[in-house]
C-alpha cells in the first residue's frame, strides 16, 4: 500500500517508519523541511520525501493523490497561546487535502480522553480528532495514555527523577492514576491496522496492563534501576511550582513542564476495548518496557528523541533559516590547527557533547548552561540522542544541528540557549587542518556587551576544544 506518514521527523513517526517499509509498504513521509529530515541509509531508495507545513494549505498539493493510507502522528505541546486554534486548523487542512486523494483509511494517535476535566492540551487533542472525523475516509483513532520508551518524555522524565533525586518532595499529582504502554506495543498497534477494515471508524483506548500512580511509577522505576528512592507527597506545591520543579529537576522545558503538569492532574485510564486481540498482541508491563528501553540505551541504539522536537520551548524551526551564515555586522572567532590524524579528529568531533562532554574546560561548558537554565533556556541537558551519530535536526546540548556531512567533515550547530543575538559553532575539515569557527550576530547593544563579557573566556573554551580535538 501507498501510504502518508505526517510527523515523520517526530518521536513516534522516527519508529514506525522502518516497520512500515519492512511490511513491504510505499511511504511517503511528509516533512515541515526536508534539510531537517536524514532518514537512516537502508530507507533512503524506498520512501518518498515531500515537504509539507500543515498550517498553509498550498503546500498540501505537495500529497500524492493515489495514497492508500494515511497517518496522523502531528501535534505539539507548543507555547503558542493558540496553539488550540493551530492544531484545529492544521487537522482541518490535512482533512480537506485527503479527501481529495483516493485514501481509505486515516490512522491518528492521539491522547485518553476519558476524564471530565480535561487540560488544555488533552481536550485539543479530543478537537482535532472530531475534525478528522467529519473526512470522507474511515478514520481510526488509538488514545494512548504515557508511553514508555527510550527516548520519549516520560521515559526520560522519570529517569531523570529517578536518578538525580534519592529524596523526593513531590506534588499531589504523583497520587494521579495512569495507564503506560511500552512504545512497541504502540507501533505493533499503529502499523497492524493499516487496511485492517475491523478498525476502520472506530477510537480504541491503548494501555499496558496496569494501572499505576505516578509515585508507583518513580518507585518501581527506582527498582528496576536498582535505586533505593523515598517520595514526600506534599499538597502545597502549586502548578507553577510543580513545574519549576519539573524543570529545574529534569530536561525538559518550562513550558513543556506546565503542559505536563496540567495533563498529570487528569486520570488517564484506557476504556476497555478489544484492539489487543484484534491485533493479537499481549501488552507488556511497565517494568518490562523499562528494561527494553534500557537495552536500547546500552546498546546506543536510540531512534528518536522528543528532546530533537524541542527548539526553546516551541516546534517551529526551519534548518534553512540558520544554514548560511551571516558575516555582515557579526562577531568572529576563527581558529585552525593542523591535525596529525584528521580521520581521528573527525571522530572526536562527531562525538562532541553530550556524554562526551567538550573536552576542556567542561566547567565552563556547565556554568554556562546553568546560566541559561535560570533565564528560561534548554541548558546543556538535553544531551544527544546518539553517542556516535550525528543527524541534521538533532539537539545536541544547547545547539541544534543544523549541518553535518562526516565524510565532508563539517558539523555546523546553531545556538539555542538564550542569547542577545545569534551564534554559530562550525567545525570544517580541510586536508590535515581542523578550522573552527565561532559567529555571533548581536542584536542591538546588548548583544554588543554580551560578546564583549565572554570574549575573555574564549581564549579558554574554544582553544582548548581546538586543541584536545587536534591532539
Amino acid at each position: 500500500m501507498k501510504i502518508l506518514l505526517t510527523g515523520a521527523t517526530g518521536y513516534i513517526g522516527k519508529r514506525i517508519l522502518p516497520v512500515l517499509v519492512n511490511q513491504g509498504h510505499q511511504v511517503v513521509c511528509c516533512v515541515r523541511d526536508m534539510k531537517r529530515f536524514t532518514p537512516i541509509a537502508s530507507l533512503k531508495s524506498k520512501i518518498e520525501i515531500i515537504e509539507v507545513d500543515l498550517l498553509n494549505p498550498h503546500s498540501l498539493n505537495n500529497i500524492p493523490l493515489d495514497i492508500d493510507c494515511a497517518f496522523y502522528l502531528v501535534h505539539s505541546m507548543s507555547a503558542a497561546k493558540n496553539y488550540a486554534e493551530l492544531e484545529i486548523k492544521s487537522a482541518r487542512n490535512f482533512t480537506n487535502a485527503i479527501n481529495n486523494t483516493k485514501a481509505k483509511q486515516v490512522i491518528y494517535l492521539s491522547g485518553i480522553i476519558n476524564d471530565k476535566n480535561l487540560s488544555p492540551h488533552l481536550q485539543s487533542r479530543k478537537n482535532v480528532e472530531l475534525e478528522l472525523g467529519k473526512g470522507k475516509f474511515a478514520l481510526t483513532t488509538f488514545r494512548a495514555g504515557i508511553i514508555i520508551g527510550s527516548g520519549s518524555a516520560s521515559f526520560e522524565i522519570i529517569r531523570d527523577l529517578v536518578e538525580k533525586l534519592p529524596i523526593m518532595v513531590a506534588p499531589k499529582w504523583l497520587k494521579t492514576k495512569c495507564q503506560p504502554i511500552a512504545i512497541t506495543d504502540v507501533i505493533k498497534i499503529l502499523s497492524q491496522s493499516v487496511d485492517n477494515e475491523s478498525v476502520y471508524d472506530k477510537s480504541f483506548d491503548i494501555g499496558g496492563p496496569e494501572v499505576l500512580s505516578y509515585k508507583e511509577m518513580l518507585l518501581q522505576f527506582a527498582a528496576v534501576r536498582y535505586l533505593k528512592r523515598t517520595i514526600i507527597s506534599i499538597p502545597v506545591m502549586t502548578p507553577r511550582l510543580s513545574s519549576y520543579w519539573l524543570y529545574f529537576v529534569t530536561t525538559t522545558t518550562y513550558k513543556l513542564a506546565s503542559a505536563l503538569v496540567d495533563s498529570m492532574k487528569v486520570e488517564v485510564i484506557a476504556k476497555d476495548s478489544n484492539i489487543n486481540s484484534i491485533i493479537g498482541i499481549k501488552p507488556l508491563s511497565y517494568k518490562t518496557a523499562i528494561k527494553k528501553a534500557f537495552i536500547r540505551i546500552e546498546q546506543n541504539e536510540i531512534i528518536s528523541s522528543w528532546k530533537d522536537a524541542i527548539v526553546n520551548g516551541t516546534l517551529e524551526f526551519k534548518v534553512s533559516d540558520f544554514i548560511n551564515i551571516p558575516t555582515f555586522g557579526c562577531f568572529v572567532d576563527k581558529r585552525e590547527r593542523a591535525s596529525a590524524n584528521i580521520s581521528n579528529t573527525i571522530d572526536k568531533v562527531w562525538k562532541i557533547g553530550g556524554n562526551t562532554g567538550w573536552y576542556h574546560a567542561n566547567w565552563l561548558w556547565k556554568i554556562r548552561g546553568f546560566m541559561d537554565l535560570l533565564s528560561g533556556g534548554v541548558g546543556l541537558r538535553r544531551g544527544r540522542t546518539n553517542q556516535d551519530e550525528i543527524y541534521v535536526g538533532d539537539a545536541l546540548d544547547f545547539w541544534r544541528v543544523i549541518y553535518a556531512d562526516k565524510e565532508e567533515g563539517r558539523l555546523l550547530l546553531f545556538a539555542e540557549m538564550k542569547l542577545p543575538g545569534e551564534a554559530w559553532l562550525e567545525f570544517n575539515a580541510n586536508e590535515n587542518t581542523l578550522i573552527q569557527t565561532a559567529t555571533f550576530r548581536p542584536n542591538g547593544l546588548w548583544g554588543r556587551v554580551y560578546w564583549f563579557a565572554v570574549y575573555p573566556f574564549h581564549g579558554i573554551i574554544f582553544k582548548g576544544l581546538l586543541n584536545k580535538l587536534v591532539s
